[in-house]
Formats: structure tokens, C-alpha cells, sequence
């Protein structure tokens, strides 16, 4: 499978790549690679998907390729960024505590709101998303009512660092980039016209290398009319990318993708592995729903990080989390389940990509 070039330097799994030099040469028969910081972005929910808040650091148990993991930050929705290394082979460091808050080590109850009870009041963390409409050929029915609903889920945004909105049919139209200003973002989803074949997973593999290097919590939502009829791109390599750089990928499609047998299964597939969720709407109603589903799982993410322990493997890194503690190992865990070291020969210098990016003490 064809492996995309991509300079990963981005806080979600930070890479820095550099080449050893001698009296002054490069010599290129020695790269080194290092993990800075790898990003997660969990979902906790019970039987009934209900969201489960008030867990803690110490209720998370993390590993990657069956080795333990200590965790560096630990941030629950809006709440502010607990700090709990320096960076690799830190020892722990007195956590910082939000005010309220109750502290490390003396864990209060979970609480548990329900799936279908959307609170207005909840205020999404700090993130970055990226919207993709459909405007091909099968959008010609029901064009406006997607405008309309994606036009809800940007005022929705509260919280929210930045918005982007991007249209696909055979090419990709950055409509509007990313900015925190949401009438430009508005006034990007009515100008959209539909038109032409769609090019989906090209498309997708765009939008994933423009979220790569930003720093944080990241989102693309994808809103597709029926399968992809012109992309030269594997799924495949979308989905390897979006896992690789921490980027959460959702879909709401309407029926006309779910009847097709194989674009129905790629959607989920894509979305279940990067943390994200694939909604399928019959109506109107149901695409609105779906961009309120997608609201409420963002504002209700935990984002954890960590410094890799040593580990020798420079191909794909399996990761499992899991839940430690009273009453709590019954709940559900949704993240993306791992990432790609890419060969050396395939990335560009993350330095030059990307001239703020710190690398790991050597």
C-alpha cells in the first residue's frame, strides 16, 4: 500500500527526524527518530452510551505494544490541562489542580449524563475542526437541509479554537480556513454549489494533512452524500494518516451511502479507528441529530498524553487504554488504536516542517 510523505511533526504524535553528521558532513546512513509526545482523545461511556464524567489520571491505565506508559497531561472536556511530566523519564510532578476541582488521589463518584439529554450549557474544550461537504452530483437532493444543519453545527460551536469549511466533489475547495470568525465560516457553507463526481478519500487525505500540524485537539467531520466515485486514494491510507497525526475522523452520511454495502462499511471502519463514530441519516431530523451527537462527544473527550517509554519498534504501535479503579472497569473506552512510525526515507525533516517543534533530550 502506497505511503504518503507527510511531515509529522504535530502534538497529537509528535516525530522528530534528524540526520547524524560528522566534522560537519551529513552522513545519511544514520537517521534517528524520536516520539516526543503522543496525544489520545478518549471517549468514556456506560452500556447506553451515556458519557461518563469526574474520572481521573489514575483511572486510566495506558500501554503501547504491551508496554506501560506514564501519562504527562491529563484534561477532561473544558476543563484546564493537568500537568503531570516534564517530558521523557520525568519523574511525576505535583499535579496542578483546577480550583473545585478535587485532587489527585482522592476520586469522586463518575457522573453520568445521558447520550440523548444535550446540555446548551456544555462548553466544548479547546479544538480545531474541519468540516467536508459533499457538493458532488449526489448532493442534488436535500442540498439546502445539509447546508442548513452543518450552518447549526458551526453556531453550535462554542469552546471551539478554530472552525475550517472545506467541499469535495472532485477537487477539494478550501472554502473557508481555518478562523475562529463563524460568519466567514457561514457564509463558506451557502456559497457551496454541488456539481461533478466524488473524490472522497483524496479529498479526506487532504483535509487530514492540513489538521497534521496543529497542535491539540482535532476533528474533521465529514458529511457524504453516497460512495466515492473518483479517488484514486485508498481508505486505507486515509485512516493510517488520521491515526497516525491524532485526528478524529466522523462521518454522517445519508441513506444513499448505506445502501451501498461497501462504502457503509469503510465509513464505520474509518471512524472507529481514529475515536470518531459514523451516523447514517434517513432524514433531515436525523442529520441534525447527528452534528448535535457529534457536538457532545467532543465537548465530552478526555485528552491524555504521553512520552513513549523506550520501545524498538519503528513500524505500527498498538495502543490499549484502560480503566482501573472501583466500578469503573464496566464502563467503555473509545480511542484510536494506535499509529505509524513512518520509515525514515518517507518523512521530510520535521525541523524544517515545522521550526517550533521541540525534540526529545537526547
Amino acid at each position: 500500500m502506497k505511503r504518503f510523505a507527510v511531515a509529522l511533526c504535530c502534538f497529537s504524535t509528535l516525530f522528530f527526524v534528524g540526520r547524524a553528521r560528522t566534522a560537519g558532513q551529513e552522513d545519511s546512513s544514520s537517521i534517528r527518530v524520536n516520539v516526543v509526545l503522543v496525544q489520545l482523545n478518549v471517549a468514556v461511556t456506560d452500556g447506553k452510551g451515556n458519557y461518563i464524567s469526574g474520572l481521573h489520571p489514575e483511572n486510566f491505565s495506558i500501554s503501547e505494544d504491551k508496554i506501560p506508559e506514564k501519562l504527562a497531561t491529563f484534561e477532561e472536556g473544558g476543563e484546564p490541562v493537568q500537568r503531570l511530566l516534564q517530558g521523557p523519564g520525568s519523574p511525576v510532578q505535583t499535579v496542578s489542580v483546577p480550583t473545585g476541582s478535587v485532587p489527585t488521589g482522592t476520586p469522586s463518584q463518575p457522573s453520568v449524563q445521558d447520550a440523548n439529554d444535550v446540555a446548551p450549557a456544555t462548553r466544548l474544550s479547546g479544538a480545531n475542526v474541519f468540516i467536508l461537504f459533499d457538493t458532488s452530483n449526489y448532493m442534488y437532493r436535500g442540498f439546502v437541509y445539509a447546508q442548513d444543519a452543518i450552518a447549526d453545527f458551526v453556531r453550535s460551536l462554542e469552546g471551539v479554537n478554530k472552525v475550517a469549511f472545506y467541499s469535495y466533489s472532485r477537487d477539494l475547495s478550501r472554502a473557508t480556513a481555518l478562523t475562529a470568525d463563524r460568519s466567514k465560516v457561514l457564509l463558506g457553507v451557502r456559497n457551496t454549489v454541488a456539481g461533478d463526481n466524488a473524490a472522497l478519500y483524496n479529498c479526506l487525505l487532504l483535509t487530514v494533512k492540513d489538521a497534521a500540524p496543529l497542535k491539540g485537539k482535532k476533528a474533521i467531520v465529514v458529511f457524504s452524500n453516497g460512495p466515492d466515485d473518483a479517488s484514486s486514494v485508498p481508505p486505507e491510507d486515509v485512516t493510517e494518516l488520521a491515526q497516525s497525526t491524532g485526528t478524529i475522523i466522523y462521518m454522517i452520511s445519508t441513506q444513499q451511502a448505506q445502501t451501498d454495502p461497501i462504502s457503509e462499511a469503510v465509513f464505520e471502519r474509518v471512524s472507529k479507528a481514529t475515536g470518531g463514530k459514523a451516523y447514517f441519516a434517513r432524514n433531515w431530523r436525523d442529520e441534525k441529530k447527528a452534528f448535535g451527537s457529534i457536538r457532545e462527544d467532543l465537548a465530552h473527550l478526555y485528552a491524555l498524553s504521553y512520552y513513549p517509554a523506550a520501545n524498538p519498534n519503528h513500524g505500527w504501535r498498538t495502543i490499549s487504554v484502560k480503566l482501573v479503579g472501583k466500578d469503573v472497569q464496566r464502563y467503555r473506552v473509545r480511542t484510536r488504536d494506535g499509529y505509524r512510525l513512518l520509515q525514515t526515507a518517507q518523512v521530510t525533516s520535521a525541523s524544517n516542517a515545522n521550526p517550533g517543534a521541540e525534540s526529545a533530550p537526547e
